[in-house]
């Protein structure tokens, strides 16, 4: 059987089942109107998709919490799938391309990631907000040129291109938003 809680236990983070999928709780609001029952009015992520969606559950209703277990595991390599480590047990999983998503952008053997497991298998993979990685590509770098906002494509070694300022060089190290994307400063010279 699986465990229920209250509607009264909804935070940030806590982990549900909504439509039979496991879901995250986004954000909450727990809402006493003047006239009529309390509620709580949430915003909940799918674990699997990605999806968010807006529920209101009335108060003192019981819901399934997802019985979903996070690893913290070692980025090994990658082929058709990628292959990740257990740094506790040394199993190794491998998850497929689709379930990684952006994140194949960002990944370096031996980053550690946070995979959440559901009914045994992996549904989702974290990777730190910023990762550093090294420039392998780019045109030559430009002294003196102080205009602002002036960028240029670099290709990083995991193959993500990203906008730099003119003065990056190849073998440069930068600091990459993997929520975004975006090159965020020069960490180390090439």
């Amino acid at each position: 059987m699986a465990s229920t809680i209250e509607t009264s236990d909804l935070k940030k983070g806590v982990k549900i089942i909504h439509n039979e999928q496991p879901f995250v709780v986004v954000d909450f609001q727990h809402v006493k109107p003047g006239k009529g029952n309390a509620f709580t009015r949430t915003k909940i992520k799918n674990l699997q998709t990605g999806a968010v969606l807006e529920v209101t559950y009335k108060s003192g209703e019981k819901i399934v919490a997802a019985d979903v277990e996070d690893k913290t595991m070692t980025f090994l390599y990658a082929d058709d799938q990628f292959h990740f480590m257990d740094a506790k047990t040394y199993d190794q999983v491998a998850i497929s391309a689709e379930l990684i998503a952006d994140a194949k952008n960002y990944l370096l053997p031996d980053m550690t990631a946070a995979v959440v497991f559901w009914k045994g298998r992996p549904i989702s993979v974290d990777i730190p907000n910023h990762v550093e990685l090294k420039v392998s590509h780019c045109e030559p770098g430009v002294r003196g040129d102080t205009a602002t906002n002036v960028t240029k494509p670099a290709t990083l070694e995991t193959g993500l291109e990203v906008n730099v300022p003119l003065f990056i060089n190849v073998g440069d190290t930068l600091k990459v938003d993997t929520t975004t994307g975006q090159y965020i400063e020069r960490t180390a010279r090439g």
